[in-house]
């Protein structure tokens, strides 16, 4: 006898299939029939999904976000239709630009509604399809399985991203025959192109007769899980190695040939020596304006290596002179078995000199001062000193993003949440909720201003509901600080509409039952952090930071990335 099914129910075999284990979202209208068919995968003998009920569909992209980067897993959001999805739009182009795997599953009006603008219908196919991989509407129950098979193997195959499926009320009721289905090819979609050993030839050639070598590690180390790869290229060649702030965690904070963060607000010397350097290798990332500043005057003294899984990122803003387009899980061993063994110790010593200068003005004042309110540098790196060694760190948008990935230390694979590509203000929070359900077992620090904080404080009724066992510490400095910090150094210091006038935090805390310490005086930083890392759950740990504290260094925009400011 047949096993006939709802196509909501079909959905629910579908995600199991996929390994699905949590799912994030909102129910309404238009998803109901699913919402109903969900109530018995999260309960009894049945039980194979966790739902964390956001309170907000942005939330769910981002707490989605959080859990695919730490777990390397496919994260899924489940929202009704209407407002509901359109609430999602930013994650999932937020997903996008970070090349993060997720699935976002949206009711709809049914078929026979479609285009009559019946309550909360919206042209999701059409509002997706330029910031996803992939966008779909489901419009029959038959073609469930097969569509929920296609999305997830499109999100996570070759450069991740996110995939949204529309599913119309009627496909959601209606009967079928089950029968499961499993894609692994999507014609003219060729997620692992063929690595060109010809290519890996060229690349290794110049690799050998550098004088001056730079490797530049992005994300796509951390998404083809090459850390170990990379190391072995690395330390075969006596390649020093920047990272991009989404590559952080591919390479240790620690490591010998580890000479820090590239960008706008990334170490002083490895952004100097981009423009010394004879050979420059960039693995796993994509060239961002703020990583490059003047194109026109970046790295025009190097020939180009750019390994890649995306060949559309070749030559897109920087001329490559070797392209080896693979995933670098493939390309680095073969490139390492090509490689001479090598040493570079006198082009690697010339970087110290501008370490030491950075370090004696920037670094030290930053999380050393001798008097004066509390800073943003000094709060992150005593977090930092007392976390445990496999700590996730997540950060909103601003400088509280910007002091948290540089003071940060990195010692683990997928350690680090962040919104790059976006800039997401609001993505700090709901992205640790994910984290601590991606990686369940590894503390989640959550750095986040007063701006960010406030974007979807709502989540805070998530993270009571669940027990979330987020660290929040909200550097609050009245402002939004990094247009602030613009302001003044490029806009005559008129702060147009960046103070902030804020809540009372504790009283927050106090109505969500989260537990909560401010500190304004230094004397008392170390002990509360202590107490916040020995909570058992949540905690909110808010700082007093001096208003006008400034990220540096800093490479203005549109400059040229040597031209660093290592003060104001």
């Amino acid at each position: 006898m047949k096993d006939r099914i709802t196509g909501a129910k079909a959905l629910m075999r579908a995600l199991q299939a996929e390994g699905v284990k949590t799912i994030f979202g909102y129910p309404g209208g238009s998803i109901m029939p699913t919402y109903d068919a969900l109530f018995d995968y999260t309960r009894g003998e049945k039980k194979c999904f966790d739902h964390i009920l956001v309170r907000h569909e942005q939330g769910a992209t981002h707490a989605a976000e959080g859990y695919a980067r730490v777990s390397g897993e496919v994260g899924v959001a489940l929202v009704t239709s209407g407002p509901g999805v359109t609430n999602t739009l930013t994650g999932i182009a937020d997903a996008m630009l970070d090349s993060t795997p997720i699935v976002v599953i949206a009711g709809q009006v049914p078929i026979t509604a479609l285009g009559t603008d019946a309550f909360q219908e919206v042209d999701l196919v059409g509002l997706a399809q330029p910031i996803s991989k992939w966008s779909y509407q489901i419009r029959h129950a038959e073609d469930v399985a097969w569509a929920v098979s296609r999305a997830f193997y499109i999100a996570r195959t070759g450069r991740p991203g996110p995939v949204v499926l529309d599913f119309p009320k009627n496909a959601q009721v209606e009967e079928i025959d089950w029968e499961p289905k499993k894609v692994d090819f999507v014609r003219s979609y060729v997620p692992y192109p063929k690595l060109d050993k010809e290519a890996v030839k060229q690349a290794a050639e110049l690799i050998n007769n550098a004088k001056r070598p730079l490797a530049l590690v992005g994300q796509g180390v951390e998404l083809g899980n090459a850390q170990e790869e990379l190391k072995a290229f690395l330390e075969k060649a006596d390649i020093p190695a920047g990272r991009t702030m989404l590559g952080l965690s591919a390479l240790p904070s620690n490591h010998p040939l580890n000479v820090g963060m590239l960008g706008m607000h990334g170490n002083y010397a490895v952004n100097l020596k981009e423009q010394e350097c004879d050979v420059l290798i960039a693995i796993g990332m994509r060239f961002s304006d703020r990583v490059t500043g003047n194109l026109k005057t970046y790295a025009k003294q190097a020939k180009i290596i750019h390994l890649d899984i995306d060949r559309s990122e070749i030559d897109k803003n920087v001329k490559t002179h070797v392209a080896v387009v693979a995933d670098c899980k493939e390309s680095l061993p073969a490139l390492t078995s090509l490689i001479n063994k090598n040493n570079h110790e006198e082009w690697r010593a010339s970087f110290k000199p501008l370490d030491e200068k950075e370090r004696t003005k920037v670094i030290e004042p930053a999380i050393h001062p001798k008097e004066g309110p509390l800073l943003m540098g000094e709060v992150v790196n005593a977090v930092a000193e007392k976390a445990a060694d496999d700590t996730i760190l997540v950060t909103d948008v601003g400088q509280n993003q910007l002091f948290a990935t540089r003071y940060f230390k990195y010692h683990h694979k997928r350690s680090i949440c962040t919104s790059g590509g976006l800039g997401t203000m609001g993505y700090g929070m709901p992205a640790a909720i994910g984290a601590t359900f991606g990686a369940p077992e590894r503390t989640v620090c959550c750095f986040m201003g007063d701006g960010g904080f406030q974007m979807n404080i709502q989540e805070l009724g998530t993270i009571m509901e669940q027990k979330a066992p987020v660290k929040m510490i909200l550097m609050n400095n009245n402002y939004l600080g990094n247009v602030r910090q613009w302001q003044d150094m490029f806009w005559l210091r008129r702060k147009s509409f960046t103070k902030m006038m804020n809540p009372c935090y504790e009283a927050i805390a106090q109505g969500y039952g989260i537990p909560y310490q401010a500190v304004v005086d230094r004397k008392d930083l170390s002990a509360a952090i202590e107490k916040m890392l020995s909570t058992d759950g949540p905690f909110i740990l808010e700082c007093a930071i001096m208003e006008e504290d400034n990220v540096l260094p800093m490479t203005p925009p549109g400059m040229d990335v040597d031209k660093m400011m290592l003060e104001v």
